[in-house]
């Protein structure tokens, strides 16, 4: 039972990162190119350079 509580706050965590890092996202294009379409698709796709970055790293 412990471990599922942990395991659900770690979901919880990391879900919570990841929409931060979206908005982050949508953020910085938006200030880089003033184009609504532009955040929309960095905030969508902008965890995959999180995974490249993992890979490159």
């Amino acid at each position: 039972m412990l471990r599922s509580i942990k395991e659900r706050k770690l979901k919880k965590v990391i879900f919570s990162v990841i929409g931060f890092g979206a908005v982050f996202a949508m953020f910085i294009s938006w200030v880089v190119n003033k184009s609504i379409l532009w955040a929309i698709i960095h905030g969508i796709f902008g965890w995959l350079y999180v995974i490249y970055y993992v890979i490159k790293k």
